[in-house]
């Protein structure tokens, strides 16, 4: 059986899924979607086995190039 979305956007959670996750009625979920579009569900306040993943939009976002020398220098406080 595929559950459906209801009108609310309300989906019933497979049992699979409550069992996996450990939820009990009135526990809280959150959703986060990866870089594949995959959607991630986990029981609120859970931490995802890479660790709390607040930081993942930001990964692999810097576009700077930094020299080692001048990155050292900067953090140093010389010129």
């Amino acid at each position: 059986m595929v559950p459906t979305t209801t009108a609310k956007g309300q989906v019933t959670i497979p049992t699979k899924v409550r069992e996996a996750l450990h939820l009990a009625p009135g526990d809280g979920v959150e959703f986060d979607v990866n870089r594949e579009g995959q959607v991630i569900m986990r029981k609120a306040g859970e931490q995802t086995a890479g660790g709390n993943d607040r930081f993942q939009a930001a990964r692999g976002m810097a576009q700077v190039k930094w020299r080692t020398d001048d990155l050292m220098a900067l953090l140093r406080g010389t010129d």
